[in-house]
């Protein structure tokens, strides 16, 4: 009877101390989550290699805008009555005419049209009622002649301010390089998208630490982790690269801007992950704060090094070494400390074996 007792207070003890493990026991629980993480990392990564080409051309906006924007020629609009503006494409009407420059490099049927040509065109209406721009006058390309009529690639809900530069695609040097590429970016997508089986996995592995009471903070740590995640890759996406790229493609106006692919895109993603990982800060707060690790007063009583640590954070991750965009990366993390303060001040409380 004393030995089931004794059986029964030991097994209580461990509960509350959240199990106990040797040495080699944490071992095979780490080989258990990594083979886990490294096989769904692998099965998402398979899913998003059918989608590497969308999300490359998604990333690659920010740049390609900024390179067309950096290899243009701005001139004031005015001319012989000085009232002449630019319209969009849907202020056209059936029968006005003009010449159509292609803007980048077209197959149309067997022939292939240089950029830079123009042709004369017009607005009609073809055989099935649709309004369009065609060819006005026969188009010599190479061996082929393009005759009069040929609809034109031209897309009437697009903006004045949205059509590219003609030289506005990153170049690759290799041939294999497309395809490494396509692997890196499939790659990075996959992590992105195992963000919460990752933190599961990492929770998993720390939680037989944990009290009992605390247990039950993984559901809202990766809730707030995944979506923290996103909003932090979505604002460097959104705010920081845009004008990060316009400044430093700026200063390149002197030369012929040529850029390599795989190194734009070891640039965005770095800086996606880097932001997605500091937007980590209230949520790992949260944890801290719940299990009584940091608290509301602790984080005030530093904030003077945490300022100097973001700080010293902004100026690694920003791209340029100007002011604005080192303050675009510092301004989220003092906001996102600022957060965390009233995280843990809402959240927090002293670390105890009882669940309250």
């Amino acid at each position: 009877m004393a030995t089931l007792l004794d059986a029964r207070s030991k097994k209580r003890k461990d509960d509350e101390l959240g199990g106990q493990m040797s040495f080699l026991e944490h071992l095979d629980e780490l080989r258990s989550r990594l083979i886990r993480s490294f096989l769904f990392v692998f099965v998402a990564f398979l899913v998003c290699w059918f989608f590497s080409d969308r999300v490359y051309n998604f990333l690659a906006i920010p740049v390609q805008r900024a390179l067309a924007e950096a290899q243009r020629r701005e001139l004031p609009i005015g001319g012989l009555t000085g009232k002449e503006m630019i319209l969009p494409l849907n202020s056209l009407k059936e029968g006005d005419t003009g010449r159509y420059v292609f803007a980048e490099t077209t197959k149309i049927g067997a022939s292939v049209i240089p950029v830079g040509t123009s042709v004369q065109a017009r607005v009609a209406i073809d055989s099935q009622g649709r309004m369009g721009v065609f060819t006005d006058e026969p188009l010599y390309a190479g061996n082929t002649i393009i005759p009069k009529g040929v609809r034109l690639p031209l897309d009437f809900s697009a903006k004045p301010d949205a059509m590219a530069g003609i030289d506005d695609k990153l170049i690759v040097t290799t041939a294999m390089e497309p395809f490494s590429l396509y692997v890196k970016v499939s790659l990075y997508a996959a992590l992105c998208l195992s963000v919460p089986f990752l933190l599961w996995q990492i929770w998993a592995f720390v939680s037989p630490g944990l009290y009992p009471h605390e247990r039950v903070y993984v559901y809202p740590f990766i809730i707030l982790s995944s979506i923290s995640f996103i909003i932090g890759a979505a604002f460097a996406y959104y705010v920081i690269f845009p004008p990060a790229a316009k400044y430093l493609l700026g200063l390149g106006q002197d030369f012929r801007l040529l850029l390599k692919a795989d190194d734009y895109f070891d640039f965005i993603i770095l800086v996606m992950l880097a932001m997605g990982v500091v937007f980590q800060m209230p949520a790992i707060t949260y944890v801290l704060a719940r299990i009584g690790i940091v608290s509301a007063r602790f984080l005030l009583r530093v904030w003077k090094t945490a300022l100097i640590v973001i700080l010293i954070a902004a100026a690694i991750l920003s791209p340029t070494n100007d002011i604005p965009n080192m303050l675009l990366f510092a301004a989220p993390m003092i906001v996102l400390y600022v957060v965390s303060i009233l995280v843990a001040w809402i959240f927090g409380k002293a670390r105890t074996k009882e669940a309250k």
